[in-house]
């Protein structure tokens, strides 16, 4: 395909020389006696994944196993901004008729989180009750291998289309998509100003306003009249804790986001500090090895724009900074989206969870699903559930099933 290249990443040795002796010359703060999660990233921890990084872990060796994946870049180029190197995973199933699917992720994520659901939904098709799938996971502009852009006013209308543009050109007029975090925003974007290729979204992530007698009569009755499940008992708190406690980097970051990037780009301690408290804080007891929690950072630590302009996502969001019309204000990702299939899967350690009739004031919900554990990173977390609940919301029976032409997920 036509400007559609191989990539491979290859992070030069001298960039590897200078993190080497950065996290040599680290200086740590002290810390209060029992401070424990509660104040932050815990010094203990992050002295040690410090020396590990610098003395015990093995980039070469995760390079080498991101290669095995059959990875592209390709440019592109949002309606007023400059065309940007655009880097993705795309897993072609070998079933004819399977079922375009963009995997989106967020932040502190990348294109890594789908690496553990790309075979078996690419694998799926057999014939009976396995849909399968093509898989392309792209690093978002302004993250992982992509480029990012020098122009403010970059913000979620233009992430879509960006992985619009991206599916179009790899020949998808039709897809799917499946995402949390910013992957539900750019959903949500896709689903209202796209709906022409976008068929449907499946999330992993709550984000919603809840019912009004004007706009959701049935579903704000719904609300008023039925009790609480124990999963939405439960979501209260959980979204208690990030509201009071879980939100802070939110405001930095949607408020002064370069004024925190000097730290994630002079320091990879800083860096390290700042996504590990999250990888933590954000999943439900995930056994982070050193080594998964050194790969997913020094993917921040070598990306191709650096790790500050993965956080402007968050500023450009919140501000209208040219006064463009059809902005995606949080009101409109909340609002009705007519003609595209939503689904979901919630998982209670996420960082906000909401009841159901929220989220389904957005569109038509054809699938849900309540899982009992598992938290924001689903589909590292919980690959098996994700895998599944997709299966199920696109196969046979499935609420969505069809919804892309000639691409049932199954051999024709």
């Amino acid at each position: 395909m036509a400007d559609v290249n191989p990539y491979t990443i290859a992070v030069d040795d001298s960039r590897m020389k200078d993190l080497k002796l950065r996290l040599s010359l680290a200086k740590f703060p002290d810390e209060l006696n029992d401070a424990a999660w509660e104040m932050g990233a815990p010094l203990a921890d992050v002295k040690r994944l410090t020396k590990y990084w610098q003395d015990s872990y093995d980039w070469r060796r995760a390079e080498t196993e991101l290669n095995k994946l059959p990875q592209f870049v390709t440019d592109i180029q949002a309606d007023g901004f400059e065309p940007l190197a655009i880097h993705f995973i795309h897993v072609r199933s070998k079933v004819k008729g399977a079922i375009p699917l963009l995997f989106i992720h967020g932040w502190p994520g990348h294109f890594e989180e789908a690496i553990k659901i790309l075979k078996p939904l690419s694998g799926g098709g057999d014939g009976v009750d396995t849909p399968a799938f093509d898989v392309v996971a792209p690093s978002l502009p302004n993250f992982g291998f992509s480029e990012g852009t020098k122009k403010r006013g970059f913000a979620i209308e233009q992430y879509a289309e960006t992985m619009n543009k991206l599916m179009l050109k790899l020949g998808y007029n039709e897809y799917v998509t499946q995402g949390g975090d910013w992957g539900y925003a750019v959903s949500r974007g896709l689903a209202h100003l796209y709906p022409k290729y976008c068929k449907a979204t499946h999330l992993n992530f709550d984000s919603a306003s809840p019912p009004e007698y004007l706009k959701n009569p049935i579903l704000a009755l719904q609300h008023a009249a039925t009790p609480y499940t124990a999963r939405e008992k439960h979501g209260v708190g959980r979204s208690k804790w990030f509201s009071e406690e879980g939100r802070g980097y939110n405001l930095e970051q949607s408020t002064k986001p370069q004024t925190i990037g000097y730290a994630l780009t002079d320091s990879p301690v800083a860096c390290l500090a700042w996504i590990y408290e999250k990888l933590h804080d954000w999943t439900d007891d995930y056994p982070w090895t050193d080594d998964e929690i050194c790969t997913w950072v020094s993917i921040y630590w070598f990306s191709t724009a650096g790790p500050a302009a993965s956080l402007r996502i968050y500023y450009e969001a919140q501000h209208n900074v040219d006064g463009r019309e059809g902005k995606m204000t949080r009101a409109r990702m909340h609002s009705w989206s007519p003609g595209v299939k939503l689904g979901w899967s919630h998982f209670p350690m996420d960082l906000v969870v909401l009841p159901s009739t929220w989220v389904r004031t957005q569109g038509e919900v054809v699938f849900e699903k309540e899982h009992e554990s598992g938290g924001h990173f689903a589909a590292w977390e919980r690959p098996d559930e994700i895998v599944a609940d997709v299966r199920e919301m696109f196969g046979k029976g499935g609420g969505a099933f069809g919804c892309v032409k000639g691409a049932s997920g199954y051999s024709s």
